[in-house]
Order: structure tokens, then sequence, then C-alpha cells
């Protein structure tokens, strides 16, 4: 019964780690019509998040030591909610902008706190990595599909649409309440430090880079760029969602495969590989579907497997903490330019091919850092 509670407890913690951001991105538009906001002022509600992500991810470990484990993902789950809860107050520009950011906040804390808290509690099974991953893509999914019904069902209402995920976060609460009465152990008084000298974490932190990058950049551009190549605005709309859903049993499975049958190597680049088949048959002006459900498949797996790395390369929860945060402040800083950069090259070139020949390099880049990661170890070693 308590493996049972424990697993809920990261589930319905994973599940509030994206809503704040996601339910924004489809009520841009109406945002930016009903409150004056401009393009770059409404761009700040989905990338000052993810930059907050990698920023404050530091910070994890630091609060960590000297509240405990369980009590900073706690506190970090609380500004998720306030944050949520605080645009139910009035629609305003400052309030959002104000809310994208103490969200942010909450998710580097509880981000990488919840590797932590997995080496903690299911040291033998990293491959439960796999229930934060899925739980993080369905509460991403949820509130990006039904934002703009719940929109239209409250009679227009952005306060209500927006704030309403706060209710996952109160229920988050609950569950952790319980753990509240842990303090931080005596071990931890020895304070830790981000091993920003050990070559390993630095791999794992640019691999995190590469991978996050990717992600967003598909994100932010999928449906721009199928629209580019006459595909309507709902069908547009639609291939995002057809490439955030894809990855919820990609993500649940692939952990339990590297767990059982071993082969790092194998399951990372396969995944990379997807990507890479995806960007080609964009290039190739081929149907959008399949190379969404590559993009979907690749992106479904690596997420996973970048969160259980700093998990099986560590021997504590605290030392598992430590290199979470390193690997997610500096992948989330460089994903968080992924779409920049992307934006960049298409109002450069005016085409969105030369932005797609960008995201190929990427992929061959991050195999090329895959290769060096597992390069040390025999798939023995690797056998979780």
């Amino acid at each position: 019964m308590k493996k049972l509670y424990l697993l809920l407890a990261i589930f319905v913690a994973a599940l509030n780690l994206r809503p704040i951001i996601t339910s924004v991105a489809p009520l841009l538009g109406t945002l930016q019509d009903e409150l004056g906001m401009s393009g770059l002022t409404a761009s700040l509600l989905t990338t000052s998040p993810v930059l907050c992500m990698g920023i404050f991810a530091p910070a994890a470990t630091a609060l960590r030591d000297r509240l405990g484990l369980e009590r900073t993902i706690f506190l970090a789950l609380f500004l998720i909610t306030g944050a949520t809860a605080l645009r139910g107050i009035v629609s305003s520009v400052f309030i959002l902008v104000v809310s994208a950011l103490i969200g942010g906040i909450g998710i580097s804390l509880a981000g990488p706190l919840l590797s932590g808290f997995i080496k903690k509690y299911f040291p033998a099974k990293p491959s439960i990595i796999s229930i934060y991953s899925a739980s993080m893509t369905v509460g991403a999914a949820i509130a990006s599909a039904y934002s703009i019904p719940i929109y239209n069902r409250s009679h227009h209402s952005l306060t209500l649409t927006l704030s309403c995920w706060a209710i996952l976060g109160v229920i988050a609460l609950l569950v952790w309440s319980v753990f509240l009465r842990n303090r931080a152990d005596q071990k931890s008084l020895v304070r830790s430090k981000l091993p920003i000298r050990n070559k390993r974490a630095m791999l794992l932190t640019l691999f995190f880079g590469l991978m996050a990058s990717m992600f967003y950049s598909v994100t932010a551009w999928i449906s721009p760029i199928a629209h580019s190549f006459g595909y309507s605005p709902a069908s547009s709309a639609m291939l995002l969602t057809i490439f955030t859903l894809i990855q919820i049993p990609v993500s649940l499975t692939v952990p339990g495969l590297v767990a059982r049958f071993g082969k790092r190597r194998f399951f990372l680049i396969l995944c990379s590989v997807f990507e890479l088949i995806g960007i080609v048959m964009l290039l190739l002006h081929l149907p959008m579907l399949p190379a969404v459900i590559c993009l979907g498949i690749g992106a479904g797996g690596l997420f996973p497997l970048a969160l259980m790395l700093p998990i099986v390369e560590t021997d504590t929860s605290e030392e598992a903490g430590a290199w979470s945060a390193m690997s997610q402040c500096g992948g989330y800083i460089i994903g968080a330019m992924g779409p920049l950069l992307i934006g960049a090259i298409y109002d450069y070139s005016g085409s969105f091919i030369a932005a797609l020949l960008s995201m190929l390099v990427i992929t061959v880049a991050m195999i090329g850092v895959q290769l060096l990661i597992t390069g040390r170890k025999t798939e023995g070693q690797a056998s979780y």
C-alpha cells in the first residue's frame, strides 16, 4: 500500500508540471485580442517558465538540503498551484506574466527533485520514471486540449479557463501533505554541490539541452510548418495534438524496455533516429501525419530516458537530485533557445527548409552526444 501511495504522489505531482504552460498556448490569440498583448509579451507566457525551469533548478538542491526532499517538493507544488489560482483573480497582462514566472520557479524545484524522490524510494527501479514522464505529458495534453472547450463553455471567461487547473494542484497538495513531517536527513547536512566538474554530468546536460531544444522547437513550430505546407488551421492544430498524445504510451513503454533489456545506447539512438526520420520526411514534403508520429515517438522516448540517466548514474537520492538539477538547469535554458533559433532562421530565410535543416543538425549532434554518454559502459553494466 505504501508503494502505491508513493506512485500516486509521483503521478499527481508530475501532472501539475505543464498545465500552467500548455493551457495558455491555445489561447494566445485570444489573449492578445482581449488584453491588447503584443506578440513578444505573449511569447513570454510560454518562454519564461521554461527559462525559469533552467535558471532556478540549482536552487532545488539548496532548498532540499535545508527543508528536506519531500517538503521542498510540497513547496514547489504550492508555488505552481498558487500561481495557477492567481490567474483567477483578474485578467491582466501583469498577472499572467507574474504567474508564469512563479509557476516556472515551482516547476524548476519539483522537476529535478522528483528524480531524487524516485531514487530514494525506488532505488532498484529507475523505470518508475515512466510514471513521472507520462503523467507530465498527460497533464500537458489535457490542459492543451481542453482550454478552448472550457473557454467556450465558461462564456469566454479567461480567468476561469486559466485558473481551473489549480484543482490538480490542490489534489497534489493533499496527497503530499502527509510528507510534511519528513525533515531533512542528517546526511543532507553536507551541502550538495552540482557536479559541474564531472564530464559525464556535463554530457547529460548537453544531451538534455539538445533533446529539449528539439522538443520545444517541434511543439512551437509544427503547426505553422503544417500551415505553410497547405494544411488548414484545424488540421495543423490536430497534428500538434497527435504529436503530444503519441508520446504518452511511448514514455510509459521505453523506460521499462530499457530496464528489462538494458541496451541503453540502442534505445537512445533509436528514439533519435525516429526524430531524424520525421525531419527528413518534412524536408521531402511527404505526408505530415507519419512524420509527426515519428517525431512523437522520438520525443516520447527521449524525455523519460533523459530523466532516467541521472538516476542510474548516481548512488544516492542527493546525487540524483544534484545531477538532475544540473542537467535540467542547462538543458531547459538550451531548450528554450530552440524555438527562438527556428523562428530567427525562418525570419531570415522566409522558408522552413533552412529551419528544418538546423533541426536535422541538432538531432545528429544529439546522437553524437548519446554515443559519448553510453560509450564508457558495456551493455551489461547498463542493464537496469
